[in-house]
């Protein structure tokens, strides 16, 4: 019996429905609710507290570091003051009741116990189990947590371990290209689908001038064109991005098999299809507007 082979992108594919899913807290207001309970109410103190959290009380730098595309000093603004207001281990606790309760808003109670949420868990777990600790901060920090019991919470903690997995080594993608974490936020936008610019600039810390100097620089680098559209050089620079973040983050799914991919891809897209759709995300969140 011969096993299908891993297409190239057949990851990352499944990644975008994973991440989608992983990524409705940060805009559900059930977040602000927990986090405000502890004290921590300016939005972007929220960001950095449930995402940093897992890596223990760091400092900006380390932050800063591992976030890559976040202005050193709107991260130092906020931290390490956020861990005066509120333990790490509260506020994961709090996120996981954010996240529990945003899903069964946007998905409903029935879908977050159904079969498929379980066998989705299931897959995505697995596929885990071929991450590496190595050279990944925020994934490693992630895989040190609890596995929650109920299903649709053991997925989106595997979907959190895969996304951080992917994302530590598209950081390192990144840095070898050349690319400062502003400068791959303004390529990825010229995409089409990357943030819009007025979203980065909020919740990024970044100025105008600091993105207006960003262009500048990938215009002079071939890059960007007059227009600030990405030039033929600029979109393979892109694409070869992405196929090295493709290729780092291979082995949770080989570990997987390509029919476990493309049903975890099924089932992923489904219940982030479904998400988008209750309104989980700002419609204005992408292009370059």
């Amino acid at each position: 019996m011969t096993t299908a082979a891993l297409e190239p992108r057949a990851g990352r594919r499944c990644h975008n429905g994973l991440n989608t899913l992983h990524s409705v807290h940060y805009f559900a207001p059930e977040l602000g609710r927990e986090l405000g309970a502890l004290g921590i109410t300016d939005p972007r103190a929220v960001n950095f507290a449930v995402r940093a959290a897992a890596l223990g009380p760091v400092g900006a730098g380390t932050v800063a570091a591992t976030f890559y595309n976040y202005k050193y000093d709107l991260v130092a603004r906020h931290v390490p003051a956020v861990w005066e207001t509120a333990g790490c281990a509260d506020v994961l606790a709090a996120r996981v009741r954010a996240v529990d309760a945003a899903l069964r808003r946007l998905l409903g109670d029935e879908a977050v116990a159904c079969d498929a949420m379980a066998e989705a868990a299931g897959l995505a777990l697995r596929a885990a189990e071929a991450c590496t600790r190595g050279a990944r901060p925020l994934y490693a920090a992630h895989a040190d947590l609890p596995v929650p019991e109920q299903p649709h919470l053991a997925y989106w903690h595997a979907a959190t371990l895969l996304r951080e997995h992917r994302g530590d080594g598209h950081v390192a993608v990144l840095m070898s290209a050349g690319l400062d974490g502003l400068e791959a936020m303004v390529t990825h936008t010229a995409t089409g689908r990357g943030m819009a610019p007025k979203w980065v600039l909020t919740t990024r810390g970044w100025t105008r001038d600091d993105w207006d100097a960003a262009v500048e620089r990938l215009r002079s680098r071939g890059l960007l064109d007059g227009a600030g559209e990405l030039t033929v050089r600029g979109a393979a620079l892109r694409e070869e991005i992405e196929a090295e973040t493709d290729r780092l983050d291979r082995a949770p799914y080989e570990h997987l098999g390509a029919d476990g991919v493309a049903r975890l891809t099924e089932l992923a897209s489904g219940f982030a299809q479904a998400a988008v759709a209750a309104g989980a995300f700002p419609q204005d969140l992408l292009g370059r507007g």
